[in-house]
């Protein structure tokens, strides 16, 4: 076992992994209605800006893709290839985590630094090229796949630092989840536990910041267009700030 001042069992390491753990629950708590809320309007801010594409919800680009397909009509190029990219995304997030031999709220931090720079790159891009201008262009493509991959290191951020916490990006599972925690609360006989409780009000702050982070972008979006990618780039840069 290794005892140096630097090493796994010194008491720095220490105290810096038991710190870990005790603040692990509380951003757990504090970042997914954060997250919910980028996610949003990443979302509607590219599919009004990009080409009618799903930056943040890559089912609709598998059913939009599937239908093109089967039905041999126009394929979209970029709709397509956002699904490989999803994936070599969530990969390279992976090798990032697995390299940096971070845990907890430290990988958390490194991962929300990575999605931070893919938006901000996203930004920059789309202030440069205006691919807003021409939702169908190549501009927009490259826009789309850096968007996607910037969505893509969230899902992987929650899988691989805060497990616990559902997906703030797709609201099947967040609708369902509050649906049944009413269902619940309201039927006779049942007394209402705090897990129960707390599952009811994290499903609702999730849903709430989706719907806020998608509002925001359709009242940004047509006043500032491509720089409305502005937003979700602040909210990032908060969100690594959060301690």
């Amino acid at each position: 076992m290794t005892t140096g001042a630097g090493g796994p069992a010194s008491p720095r390491n220490l105290v810096r992994t038991e710190n870990d753990a005790a603040n692990l629950p509380r951003l757990a708590k504090r970042l997914p209605p954060l997250l919910s809320v980028i996610a949003g309007m990443v979302d509607l801010t590219g599919f009004m800006t990009l080409g009618n594409i799903f930056t943040a919800h890559i089912t609709g680009n598998l059913v939009l893709a599937a239908g093109a397909a089967v039905r041999g009509g126009p394929l979209n190029v970029a709709q397509a290839l956002a699904i490989p990219i999803f994936i070599v995304a969530v990969a390279a997030t992976w090798l990032i985590a697995q390299r940096s031999n971070r845990r907890g709220p430290a990988l958390t931090r490194l991962l929300l630094q990575v999605q931070l720079v893919l938006l901000a790159a996203v930004l920059i891009f789309s202030v440069v090229t205006r691919p807003s201008a021409d939702p169908h262009g190549l501009m927009s493509g490259i826009a789309v796949m850096m968007a996607v991959a910037a969505m893509a290191c969230q899902y992987a951020l929650l899988r691989l630092a805060l497990p616990q916490v559902v997906s703030t990006a797709v609201m099947t599972g967040n609708l369902t989840n509050a649906i049944l925690a009413l269902m619940q609360m309201v039927s006779n006989g049942h007394s209402v536990t705090a897990a129960e409780q707390e599952r009811l009000k994290s499903s609702l702050h999730l849903l709430g910041g989706f719907l806020l982070g998608c509002a925001a972008a359709a009242v940004t979006v047509p006043f500032l267009a491509d720089w409305a990618w502005s937003l979700p780039v602040a909210l990032a840069a908060f969100a690594v700030a959060i301690r």
